[in-house]
């Protein structure tokens, strides 16, 4: 598929609990519009960093990318909202507009996702983060996806919402002009 090309560039800040789906959406949706991802998780992962050290690697790296004018798609410490709010300040101070796309999920579920084959310890640093979470304020104005669903159910709630913040008036579409990822096409927002 080519490339996500609305009219301002955005940059699309992943949240929800750790095993919700947030990675995974994020991958694909990277993958689908060749849009740079940043993961503090893999940076961490691949440079043994401490998480401070890996936040100020992903911050440095989106700063980099914010150069581009190409929305992005963000995965850091954005379980915390003065993490958001600094990174939404830094992102539209470029330019770009923020979207929070928050993969809800049941506790159980991401436990579940989140600890598979690990030990204990994995089940106690979750619920951990768990009490450090804080869910996005609807000032955030962001969009709720359900880590239950299909990357195709997910997708096309955002590219809704990032479709109707382009639309100066309500417009139907009619399902011939409706962008089907699936199909390959490119999507314009304008």
């Amino acid at each position: 598929m080519k490339p996500l090309t609305p009219t301002a560039p955005h940059v699309i800040i992943m949240v929800g609990i750790p095993g919700a789906g947030k990675t995974h959406f994020a991958e694909q949706f990277a993958k689908t519009f060749s849009a740079p991802f940043i993961d503090i998780n893999k940076i961490q992962a691949l440079s043994g960093f401490s998480d401070k050290r890996a936040a100020e690697l992903s911050s440095y790296l989106l700063g980099e990318l914010l150069k581009t004018k190409q929305t992005i798609v963000f995965e850091g410490p954005t379980h915390l909202r003065t993490y958001r709010d600094a990174l939404t300040r830094k992102v539209r101070a470029h330019g770009y507009e923020p979207m929070i796309v928050w993969v809800q999920t049941e506790t159980a579920t991401a436990l579940s996702r989140a600890s598979k084959g690990q030990p204990d310890a994995v089940k106690q640093q979750h619920e951990m983060r768990l009490t450090k979470f804080s869910p996005p304020h609807i000032r955030e104005g962001g969009v709720v996806i359900s880590g239950r669903h299909t990357y195709g159910t997910q997708v096309k709630v955002v590219l809704k919402r990032l479709a109707g913040e382009r639309k100066p008036t309500a417009v139907q579409e009619s399902p011939s002009s409706s962008p089907n990822p699936r199909r390959g096409r490119s999507i314009r927002i304008s």
